[in-house]
């Protein structure tokens, strides 16, 4: 829901930082997997209890995962590439529940509610995005990529500031993880709604 509208606010940015970045020799992909690498170690120093360390390469994922994409537009942009973005970022949203899953028996049913949720909702922006791609149907809304990006009302943004919510009050986790699953649930509604206006 919020990410076209902050694509504005950080592509400057991110953009210029990308330049630099490539101009030293790193690649999209290198960016990619060392983001997904952090954001693992994240998911690994929850389960271990130490949700301070996890917040914190949370937000060194969330760097690289935009930094990847700033270097793709400078090298230019490749199927490869944009394949293991989608695999790492879904990679990551998964592991951060699990590693609270872990970290508290309480929180097990909880994270698998919103694990499921999030595979709900994946399986309906990927399909939407497949079919989107043979139907010749583009946006830039969410900038440059590699394939489609339906806008929805659970977005990377809301689920990054859904993990730095739980990072930062651990105890509510539950709470959270059930809210946002709901409105992960939700977005597949509206991305079916969009789909039927668009597709049929």
């Amino acid at each position: 829901m919020l990410d076209a509208k902050l694509r504005p606010l950080i592509d400057p940015s991110l953009n210029a930082l990308g330049r630099t970045v490539a101009g030293a020799g790193v690649t999209a992909n290198m960016l990619t997997f060392a983001g997904l690498v952090a954001g693992l170690g994240g998911a690994v120093a929850i389960a271990l209890g130490n949700v301070g360390a996890g917040l914190a390469l949370i937000l060194v994922n969330r760097l690289f995962d935009g930094l990847d994409g700033a270097v793709a537009r400078v090298r230019g942009p490749t199927p490869l590439g944009g394949y293991f973005d989608i695999v790492a970022d879904f990679a990551f949203y998964v592991s951060v529940p699990v590693g609270f899953g872990l970290l508290a028996p309480a929180n097990l049913l909880p994270a698998l509610v919103l694990v499921a949720s999030f595979v709900f909702t994946g399986v309906s922006f990927l399909a939407f995005a497949v079919i989107a791609a043979e139907r010749g149907v583009e946006t830039e809304a969410h900038g440059q990529k590699s394939f489609f990006y339906s806008t929805g009302l659970a977005e990377g943004a809301e689920t990054i500031a859904v993990f730095v919510a739980m990072c930062l009050f651990p105890g509510w986790f539950a709470v959270i993880a059930c809210t946002y699953a709901a409105l992960c649930v939700l977005t597949v509604f509206q991305r079916s709604a969009l789909a039927i206006a668009t597709f049929r």
